[in-house]
């Protein structure tokens, strides 16, 4: 019989302790993705390089080995303010901290000690792949014109391949998301500032939106009795362009010549409950280029987002 690889699940859930398979469901763990994608081994193999008296492959090694899958899930809110959105633990399993405030919001500041790590079961076409101990990389687009989404890859401890149906997917947690448009999503702010789930002052530019690759450094180290998957560095990066007049090109160039920094924010969403705010308060604008849309001249700028003196304060993600 024919399997079809759209018969495919993911459920994560948040360890207890690391590498112990915490046992999602799809009634309470299940996640909505899309462009979906997965290596089922990732293993060192070890040659044995054998002299025999003929020509002849000797066979190889399986050494150590770990697996890796790759989604998107949308951006949305939980529909409720200050309640944890269905993204909420995948975040945490990027090596984020999660803040409820009660009714108001719910924030993700990055962490680098006490990193959270994932189960997480990928079915395909009857075969349950389980990762433990997984951990990962995100980036967050928000570019006008299209859908806005967290792109996840997750590398986690290889726990074992079975034959298994698909669970029941409970997926009502997963909101439908606003599209990237100007009526849904607002400008990029320079040199504004954050308190208590808004952002207030600066400067707002026209642009096309932001594109976020979180830069975390994930790692598999094969151990005897202390195999792991790490979070050894984060770099946040990005791009975005923007709708300049000459005058702001001039000045947005010598920011650049000056290797100055100054703080970005931008708000996705128009209710409560369904906005996500995103806040960095120190942006390096590196690597002017010119770019054509539409006719329009519009200047494009990579991104460094640095953390300040006490650091894991770069990126604040906020679900409002």
């Amino acid at each position: 019989m024919a399997r079809y690889t759209r018969n495919s699940a993911i459920l994560a859930k948040i360890e207890t302790t690391y590498g112990d398979d915490a046992v999602p469901s799809g009634a309470a763990n299940a996640v909505l993705i899309s462009n979906l994608t997965a290596n089922p081994l990732n293993a060192n193999s070890i040659e044995r390089d054998l002299i025999r008296p003929y020509f002849g492959a000797s066979e190889q090694l399986v050494g150590a080995a770990y697996k890796e899958v790759s989604f998107d899930v949308e951006l949305a809110g939980s529909g409720a303010a200050g309640t944890a959105p269905a993204w909420g633990p995948l975040l945490r399993g990027s090596v984020f901290a999660e803040t409820v405030n009660a009714g108001v919001s719910v924030d993700y500041t990055p962490i680098t000690d006490g990193q959270e790590s994932l189960t997480i079961y990928y079915y395909r076409a009857g075969a349950l792949h389980k990762l433990l101990g997984a951990r990962g990389d995100c980036t967050l687009k928000t570019v006008v014109g299209t859908r806005p989404v967290f792109s996840f890859k997750f590398l986690g401890l290889d726990g074992g391949l079975t034959a298994a149906a698909n669970p029941s997917l409970t997926l009502s947690a997963w909101k439908t998301p606003l599209s990237v448009s100007d009526a849904n999503t607002g400008d990029l702010t320079f040199g504004c500032t954050y308190a208590a789930g808004a952002l207030s002052g600066g400067t707002p530019y026209p642009s096309r939106g932001l594109e976020l690759p979180f830069g975390n450094s994930v790692e598999h180290t094969a151990l005897l009795g202390g195999e792991g998957i790490d979070v050894s560095n984060r770099q946040v990066s990005g791009t975005v362009e923007l709708d300049l007049t000459a005058a702001q090109e001039v000045t947005f160039m010598a920011n650049v010549k000056a290797n100055s920094t100054q703080s970005l924010g931008m708000v996705h969403g128009t209710a409560a409950g369904n906005k996500v705010l995103m806040y960095m308060p120190a942006v390096q604008l590196i690597t002017p280029e010119y770019s054509d849309v539409n006719g329009r001249a519009l200047v494009k700028y990579g991104l460094r987002v640095v953390p300040g003196a006490t650091g894991n304060d770069e990126l604040r993600i906020v679900a409002l």
